[in-house]
């Protein structure tokens, strides 16, 4: 019945140790169908190796299981939440790969420094502070969500615009209109962690990129005059 979808997640969790972005059981993928009102996701600890379209599970919105013979990944609240909250997502990745998570680690934004960065985003990347005593000790993997939509309402962030996101002591959260661009969206985020560490080692006190060639770069992939690529 999910077979559709079961494929597309299955393929995009696969991506994750084909791109360096996991080890072991780390991470995990989701894909949305918004007209079942459903999702499908990674099986908890289960070895990517090991792993087939069939181990996928189905999930409601409310984090229910609909389909599998799995207990779901450990963050699937946290993946249902946000599917709730934003319906412009139609696929989400969690990793824990290296420099993304040191950045969130240390609890800190990574800025601007370059176009490799404003490619893909307009401005830092914001690292959700860590959740209180109260959220842990809690519905854990529901709160994790909610700080995320928190931060970024606090921020006056779009989803559609910035997608990706630090979890303080955590790690990385990356989404897009596919499962496929969420992974896409991770190894990006990944890259441009590297590089914004390599940059302050090299230089503690390098500056933001400065606005104009910020922009530039930005609007001319995402904005309404676009021109990077072939048109469709």
């Amino acid at each position: 019945m999910y077979q559709t979808l079961k494929e597309e997640c299955y393929e995009a969790n696969m991506q994750l140790p084909r791109l360096g972005l996991v080890l072991f059981t780390f991470g995990n993928v989701s894909a949305v169908d918004r007209e079942r009102g459903v999702f499908a996701i990674k099986p908890s600890g289960v070895p990517y190796e090991e792993l087939t379209p069939y181990d996928i599970v189905i999930c409601d919105f409310d984090a229910n299981v609909i389909e599998g013979i799995y207990r779901p990944s450990s963050d699937t609240k946290t993946h249902a939440l946000l599917y709730k909250t934003w319906d412009s997502i139609g696929g989400i990745a969690h990793t824990h790969s290296t420099y993304a998570v040191a950045w969130a680690q240390a609890g800190m934004d990574i800025p601007i420094f370059g176009t490799t960065h404003a490619d893909h985003t307009h401005q830092d990347i914001p690292c959700a502070p860590v959740l209180s005593d109260t959220m842990i000790q809690g519905d854990y993997e529901h709160e994790t969500g909610n700080q995320i939509v928190n931060a970024f309402h606090e921020k006056g962030l779009s989803p559609s615009d910035m997608e990706m996101v630090l979890l303080q002591n955590h790690g990385p959260f990356t989404w897009g209109k596919t499962a496929a661009k969420a992974v896409y969206n991770s190894a990006v985020l990944e890259e441009v962690a590297r590089m914004a560490q390599l940059t302050l080692q090299i230089n503690p006190h390098t500056p933001r990129i400065k606005d104009t060639l910020r922009l530039k770069h930005y609007e001319r992939k995402h904005g309404p005059d676009s021109y990077y690529g072939q048109e469709e």
